[in-house]
């Protein structure tokens, strides 16, 4: 067990990035939106903006939703199909999270990126002014990657690394990166029961690295070598990271209270 004080350091954060990904916002039979774990996310995030704290959203899901809205039984392989996919469905994806955000009076908006708000510096530049903005007035930000024109150059690959590059953008003080996995194990634990929870990490090297190769979950884009790679850009920002299981979103309230609740990279210590 970790010193309980090291994670008291959570409690402090101000400025958070949570990541949800589509497996932890839809229905896993359908692919269909589940709309009360939505709701829950939704009132928890509240509350953590109602504590003082500034929040941003990355929320993948516009293809799941657009395709669910336009009939596709399969996933989409094709470019071209995502795309139109996205479009639907980011639109729709919004109108919900909108809807049950003003239910607690809380503002949200929008904002579709590229690695090119990234790469290009005044981009940068208008990105942080306007993130800055947002949060400044008191509303939640929610953020995707802009699926209907990005190609393959300035795809950002999953949503882990989107998010620790916004981490990274905004000088966030902490990312939360809810998964279907309830942290970092030796092994993957859904096909090995041996597998040992590991709940802090204070450094990384290759051999988490090549322990992640071997732990990657099937569903969703970013496996957990992609949360390390995330993991990395928060070191290099001067960020914590902590990784979750999202099955049940209240977990969030868990990790902000300090509690010891998935897996706590103090990379900044």
């Amino acid at each position: 067990m970790v010193n309980e004080n090291i994670r008291q350091q959570i409690a402090n954060k101000k400025r958070i990035v949570v990541k949800v990904g589509s497996t932890t916002i839809t229905h896993c039979d359908t692919g269909k939106l589940d709309l009360l774990k939505l709701e829950k996310l939704v009132r928890v995030l509240t509350d953590i903006r109602n504590q003082g704290k500034e929040v941003v959203l990355v929320s993948s899901g516009a293809i799941a939703v657009g395709r669910q809205a336009i009939g596709l039984t399969m996933k989409p392989n094709i470019k071209s199909v995502k795309q139109a996919c996205a479009a639907v469905g980011q639109a729709r994806l919004m109108m919900v999270y909108e809807k049950l955000f003003s239910e607690y009076n809380q503002m949200t908006a929008q904002i579709l990126m590229t690695k090119y708000t990234i790469e290009d510096e005044e981009s940068r530049h208008n990105a942080y002014q306007t993130f800055k903005e947002l949060l400044n007035m008191g509303v939640i930000p929610i953020v995707n990657e802009n699926d209907t024109v990005v190609t393959d150059e300035l795809d950002f690959g999953d949503n882990d690394t989107l998010s620790a590059l916004v981490c990274s953008l905004i000088k966030a003080d902490l990312l939360i990166l809810l998964s279907d996995i309830d942290g970092l194990y030796s092994d993957d634990p859904h096909n090995n029961p041996d597998a040992e929870f590991i709940g802090y990490v204070d450094s990384l090297d290759n051999s988490l690295f090549e322990m992640a190769k071997g732990t990657n979950s099937v569903s969703g884009t970013g496996g957990m070598e992609s949360k390390l790679s995330a993991a990395r850009i928060c070191k290099e920002s001067g960020a914590d990271m902590v990784i979750a299981n999202g099955k049940d979103v209240y977990i969030l309230d868990d990790i902000i209270k300090g509690e010891e609740v998935g897996t706590f990279f103090n990379l900044n210590n």
